[in-house]
């Protein structure tokens, strides 16, 4: 399936959320690939799953920049343009972030 298909919304973001955006991912990419290298090299599970809580520290921190950013554009532009349903929409989207 086609991500067109099974995500019909975009959004354009401007030049310094990107910049902001992909420097965060390029970290936690880096980070991952830390930790793969750790593997292969056999170091101590300790050093690997403190790696691991960085990482998803990292995520945490993207995942919040991000919904705070869509909150400020995506949920506000929708409720001025009269659609109600964005609220019900980060309803759900802070459900499934808070399992």
């Amino acid at each position: 399936m086609e991500d067109s298909q099974c995500c019909p919304k975009t959004k354009h973001r401007d030049k310094d959320e990107y910049t902001c955006l992909i420097h965060r991912l390029n970290r936690i990419e880096g980070q991952v690939r830390g930790i793969k290298s750790m593997v292969e090299n056999d170091r101590y599970c300790v050093d690997i799953l403190v790696q691991v809580s960085a990482i998803q520290s990292a995520l945490n921190a993207f995942n919040k920049e991000l919904l705070a950013n869509h909150i400020r554009t995506c949920v506000v532009d929708d409720i001025r343009g009269g659609k109600e349903d964005a609220v019900d929409e980060l309803c759900t989207t802070i459900q499934k972030l808070m399992k």
